[in-house]
């Protein structure tokens, strides 16, 4: 009897499965995922070229073609020091939750609801407010193609793009629905066709501008290519040294969601290791990749006066004006399907932290959606919560497209200030009794490299969130404010006040799932494995 209830509790002969087990959760996913999987997915996160095609635009025309160049790559830096800092949280506490449920290991027991509150609600509704916004920018690069190939004929509504980013989002739930065995294999291959899209892109428009139409390099990299074009209606617009710093826009835009490899680190083999590792490597790539691809756009971008083009996308009208109007819509469906990679992995990563938020009963439905099906073994109620959740925001397009606008622009400053809580918490009370922090594989040492990552990634990420609030051109009118700040705090303000009126009766942060025979039969089974280690 002991027997069958350790074979259909828990199965402790997995190093992975006893660490998640240590950290107080009984294993409910399968692990499938291997180590190029894992990479795979932490790459298609941040879509590369894909993510460089929608946010092109902001540092090119408000600080100019050499800001896209040293904005990109001042930003990757910075990009790097979060990365790394993350991966050293990840690989000490390799759960679904991620830095959700690290945030709550990370303070002392009287705080952990409150600090757990708060990282959760940032991450799961920045979490929710990319995949919508990045799922809406896919939709309008659908359409802007199918304008293009038409030569201006189609006509994009309001109406179709809704349409087709909410029958967009239902697809990419159908594919999420799928046995984890299914979603690793088939996430394997996105980084083949993510960084593959993005050298072809370099090689096509190195080869096919001619040498006399490259710029030269004081325009790319020097003085010459800082052009400020804040200033609306003759407005004189913000100082060049601000215009350069909305530049950063792009890189912040592009490498965030550092920690959705996290999320699905109950589905990864060696989790403590693969995981933080995919997250550090997907961060070097994507920024040295990125900046390379950058200068190569800069460099064969033509005269700056024509750009963004009549498609209004600067990306893909340089694209058009060096490998034609066939070969760029050929080069555009792959960068289509690198967003259409980047929303599948959001959603995969998002729908794990609804999951494990209601796992935890932080939401009101008393664990109603932290239960995985018996058929797939993954969670098919908080994937179709959350694919429903991400559609909400697109709808206000068709009643308010400055509604919608502001919903999406909280994703990064959310996202941001979930990882640096976490990361805060870890250097103030990592000697406190209630915490003790515990480093896992993937460690930067207690010396100056990891206090120096920490530091850096927190001030960076505080610096940012403030220029992300800022309007990026003046005048300031209703469609061009930046509703970023506004949201965001609001979103802390009622989840404290949710907290304090209704959650902290039920709510005391992530708490075990594991049962009191779901520990007697461990106990038995890992005293079974040593005996049969010691008669051995």
């Amino acid at each position: 009897m002991a027997d069958e209830k350790r074979s259909s509790i828990i199965d402790t002969t997995d190093e992975d499965d006893r660490e998640l087990v240590a950290l107080g959760y009984k294993p409910s996913f399968k692990r499938e995922f291997t180590n190029l999987s894992t990479i795979s997915f932490a790459f298609s996160i941040m879509g590369l070229c894909s993510s460089i095609a929608t946010t092109f635009n902001t540092p090119l025309t408000l600080g100019g073609p050499a800001t896209v160049v040293w904005a990109w790559i001042l930003g990757a830096s910075m990009c790097f020091t979060l990365g790394a800092s993350i991966a050293e949280i990840v690989s000490a506490y390799p759960t679904c939750g991620g830095l959700y449920t690290a945030s709550a290991e990370l303070v002392p027991r009287e705080y952990r609801g409150r600090v757990a509150w708060l990282v959760g609600w940032l991450n799961t509704l920045g979490q929710i407010a990319g995949i919508s916004s990045t799922e809406y920018g896919l939709a309008n690069m659908i359409l802007s193609a199918a304008s293009i190939g038409t030569n201006g004929s189609f006509q994009i509504t309001s109406g179709k793009r809704v349409g087709l980013f909410a029958g967009l989002l239902v697809v990419h739930g159908l594919l999420n629905s799928l046995a984890t065995k299914h979603l690793a294999r088939l996430t394997k291959g996105f980084v083949f066709v993510n960084l593959g899209t993005t050298f072809v892109i370099i090689i096509v428009l190195l080869a096919k501008t001619p040498r006399a139409e490259m710029h030269p390099a004081s325009y790319v990299f020097g003085s010459s290519g800082i052009i400020n074009q804040t200033g609306l209606d003759g407005h004189p617009g913000w100082p060049t040294g601000l215009a350069f710093l909305f530049g950063l826009l792009s890189v912040s835009w592009t490498m965030t969601d550092y920690d959705a490899t996290a999320h699905i680190s109950e589905e990864v083999r060696r989790a403590a290791y693969a995981a933080p590792s995919a997250i550090f490597i997907a961060v070097i790539g994507t920024g040295l990749i990125g900046w390379l691809l950058n200068i190569v756009l800069v460099l064969c971008s033509g005269p700056f006066e024509n750009l963004p083009g009549e498609s209004g996308s600067a990306f893909l009208e340089i694209i058009v004006i060096r490998a034609g109007k066939t070969g760029a819509l050929i080069i555009w469906v792959f960068v289509c399907m690198t967003a259409f990679f980047v929303v599948q992995t959001a959603l995969h990563a998002a729908s794990r932290t609804v999951y494990a938020f209601s796992r935890d009963h932080a939401l009101p439905d008393r664990g109603y959606f932290g239960k995985n099906s018996n058929r797939t073994h993954t969670p098919l109620r908080a994937i179709w919560l959350t694919t429903f959740a991400c559609i909400l925001p697109g709808l206000l397009d068709l009643a308010s497209p400055i509604a919608a606008g502001a919903i999406f622009s909280m994703t990064a400053m959310a996202l941001d200030f979930s990882y640096v809580i976490p990361i805060f918490c870890r250097r103030v009370f990592e000697k406190h009794p209630d915490v003790m922090f515990k480093p896992g594989p993937f460690y930067m040492g207690n010396g100056w490299l990891g206090w120096a990552c920490n530091i850096i990634c927190i001030c960076w990420t505080i610096f940012i969130c403030i220029i992300f609030s800022f309007p990026v051109n003046l005048a300031v009118t209703p469609s061009n404010m930046n509703y970023a700040s506004v949201i965001t705090v609001g979103v802390i303000v009622l989840a404290y006040i949710w907290y304090f009126i209704s959650a902290r009766k039920h709510y005391v942060g992530p708490r075990s799932n594991l049962k009191d025979d779901d520990v007697v039969a461990i106990q038995q089974d890992s005293h079974s494995e040593t005996s049969e280690t010691t008669k051995a």
